[in-house]
């Protein structure tokens, strides 16, 4: 296995899909889901479709974990979870015709002392046979917004490439320890940095703040604007086609998958960034997270507009 993807909150997702949402009424769902989510999760399934194998870890509560495990059977992923007693998380996403989400996020499980050692034991152990960490989405309770920094610094030290997508003082941390490649989006970017973003040449320069930070790539996510890339020497900007968007969960998911994949594959910046946006774009056109038709993502990544921008 050379990609291990970490999931320190996973969630059972339940999704609905239902024309509009009413709020103080009752709604009802035209559709609906019950899937073993979470970022990094999200990314092994993704990254299973492309024809990359990976190892999944983090925690999970031992009283619902078989949706989990079923899942991860499937998609042909190594267990390294740890389990604790409780119960992992249901998140509530509610998808509009419109393509508009709702999401209702639970608190994960608490989480002692014990069982944050216990984990960075195990990143350890990942470590010795994986080159490429995915570390993704929020931390449960009970957990300082600074392990992420610490366990990306860990992971540096042994030699690890860390792929980083978080939000709020946990991102915030773990820019400080220098992974390999950020996804931030543009208002998560923008709260970094403390000022809002107003065109292109804004984000760049806040982007190229992070590069003199020690990280090797900034992946600025756009929504239908598309991505910009920032490498210490490059800057690509990629546009998809306007999409029939029917929900937008698991899109930013989908394009660290396939950032992942590429970087894997040793491709260079435009052929990654404009496979990266075919993936996103398609992830939006659906409710379940994967790549559903390979043809689909082929004829999308005819349609990605790829162009240099100055390397301010």
């Amino acid at each position: 296995m050379k990609v291990a993807t970490i999931t320190l909150n996973p969630a059972l997702d339940l999704t609905g899909q239902l024309n509009t949402l009413v709020v103080d009424n009752v709604n009802l769902v035209d559709q609906a889901s019950l899937t073993p989510g979470g970022k990094g999760i999200n990314v092994a399934r993704v990254l299973h479709d492309l024809g990359t194998k990976a190892s999944v870890s983090g925690w999970l509560g031992d009283e619902n974990q078989d949706p989990f495990v079923h899942l991860f059977q499937q998609i042909d992923a190594k267990d390294e979870f740890l389990r604790q007693s409780g119960t992992t998380r249901t998140n509530v996403k509610l998808a509009e015709t419109n393509g508009r989400v709702t999401d209702i996020n639970f608190p994960g499980m608490a989480i002692d002392h014990q069982a944050v050692q216990q984990m960075e034991k195990k990143l350890i152990e990942l470590a010795a046979t994986h080159q490429w960490f995915v570390l993704a989405g929020s931390l449960p309770r009970g957990v300082s917004p600074t392990l992420y920094q610490r366990w990306i610094e860990l992971l540096n030290k042994h030699g690890a490439r860390v792929i980083f997508d978080s939000s709020a003082d946990a991102l915030s941390y773990g820019l400080e320890a220098a992974p390999y490649l950020v996804k931030p989006n543009e208002h998560e970017l923008a709260q970094w940095i403390g000022h809002e973003l107003n065109d292109e040449t804004a984000i760049i320069k806040a982007a190229r703040q992070l590069i003199n930070k020690g990280i090797t790539h900034v992946l600025v996510s756009r929504g239908s604007d598309g991505v910009i890339w920032v490498t210490d020497k490059q800057v690509v900007k990629a546009k998809p086609p306007k999409m029939n968007v029917v929900s937008t969960v698991g899109a930013g998911d989908s394009m660290v998958a396939a950032m992942t994949h590429a970087l894997i594959q040793g491709w260079d910046v435009t052929k990654s960034v404009t496979y990266a946006t075919a993936v996103s774009a398609l992830a939006v056109t659906q409710v379940s997270v994967g790549i559903g038709d390979q043809s689909k993502l082929e004829s999308l990544i005819e349609q990605i507009q790829v162009s240099e921008l100055p390397n301010t």
